[in-house]
């Protein structure tokens, strides 16, 4: 609604911008808390979220343009403001979760345990990353006649003007609040390491599909004209998460 936070001179403070930081702020703020609670090293987990974050941002942005690349025909440049929205949470969770493997396996730290440190922060990041899209007015949602519809009606928000629309961002913020609270509140009585983690990608995968239906931008192209990218790859996620969460009880049990 805001997609301006303020402006000094010549400098332009965006308001998603900050609602991102401050969620990567948040998350790592708890992660340590936890990591510290756990007598587990801090310093993997600030340094994990370093390494994270750049593959994040980079797997998010790349996802968006190989999905939408006709809207950077005309202006190749605008890849790179990302200020503007166009990241694609999938892309930037799978290039992170790559990322992240790959540094816990140099450092010879237990992944899953490592993961379920983190999973709740990754909600909560999530939670202040969409107040950002619903400021910027990205990732809006289709027109509706309920009571909640939002107009967006500054000239710098990337949503429709004039007209009322789902608030799938807030929709989307408030179910991953809910992801944390559920997360944080279960994390003192998980039965194997990964439980936490992908309890997240479950839970995330499934409200995500959900809340898809009522996404009203352009996301790229739609399988069999009913599901769009993200909505196969929550679904593809979910499955595997199940999987996985069958398969380390397994282990776990054998252990």
């Amino acid at each position: 609604m805001h997609p301006l936070l303020f402006k000094i001179g010549s400098v332009s403070i965006h308001t998603y911008g900050f609602f991102v930081a401050l969620g990567f702020i948040a998350g790592i703020f708890i992660a340590t808390k936890e990591a510290e609670r756990l007598s587990f090293s801090k310093e993997i987990i600030t340094d994990l979220a370093f390494y994270v974050l750049i593959a994040a941002v980079l797997g998010a942005r790349i996802f968006y343009v190989f999905t939408t690349p006709q809207l950077f025909i005309k202006d190749p440049l605008e890849i790179f403001k990302i200020w503007h929205g166009g990241l694609v949470f999938y892309g930037g969770f799978i290039a992170a979760l790559i990322a992240g493997i790959i540094y816990l396996k140099i450092k010879q730290v237990p992944v899953w345990k490592t993961t379920d440190i983190i999973a709740p922060s990754i909600a909560l990041g999530q939670f202040f990353g969409r107040l950002g899209c619903f400021s910027a007015g990205c990732c809006y949602g289709k027109e509706t006649s309920l009571p909640w519809g939002v107009c967006f009606t500054s000239t710098d928000s990337l949503a429709p003007l004039g007209v009322f629309l789902h608030p799938v961002q807030l929709y989307s913020a408030f179910t991953n609040l809910i992801i944390f609270v559920l997360l944080w509140s279960f994390r003192l009585r998980k039965g194997f390491d990964g439980q936490l983690f992908w309890g997240y990608v479950l839970l995330y995968g499934i409200t995500r599909s959900f809340i898809e239906i009522l996404r009203g931008d352009f996301r790229g192209s739609f399988f069999f004209n009913i599901f769009s990218v993200s909505q196969v790859v929550g679904i593809i996620m979910s499955i595997g998460a199940i999987f996985m969460l069958l398969y380390l009880r397994a282990r776990a049990k054998i252990t």
